[in-house]
């Protein structure tokens, strides 16, 4: 009898905090920068390497594309973070290098779509 009992099929269970959960992603956000005729490419450029950290070439290409198009994506990030940049393109200050400039340049942050 004692045979019979072991012969028994006992079900495998994976105790649950051995599972694989995957953590959540939290949303991407690109950081908008908007065109006006009051800044510079110069200024373009180094606000993206004093904010971004982005070499002067990708400050320029950024220069350029807002020229162009009117908007030019400076990072994509976290929402936080993206609040971050856009508050310090706001506070960066104006463009020595033309006269009626007034102040800072304007970006907005929008959820990236997936």
């Amino acid at each position: 009898m004692a045979n019979q009992q072991s012969m028994v099929a006992h079900p495998h269970v994976e105790p649950e905090d051995q599972t694989e959960k995957k953590p959540k992603k939290q949303p991407r956000y690109n950081v908008i920068l908007w065109d006006d005729s009051d800044h510079s490419y110069d200024y373009v450029v180094l606000m993206m390497k004093q904010l971004f950290h982005h070499p002067i070439e990708t400050g320029f290409q950024i220069a350029k594309e807002v020229d162009k198009s009117g908007r030019a994506i400076c990072l994509t990030t976290t929402m936080e973070h993206a609040e971050l940049k856009r508050d310090q393109i706001h506070s960066f200050g104006k463009d020595e290098l033309i006269a009626r400039c007034k102040g800072s340049m304007s970006a907005t942050i929008e959820p990236v779509s997936e």
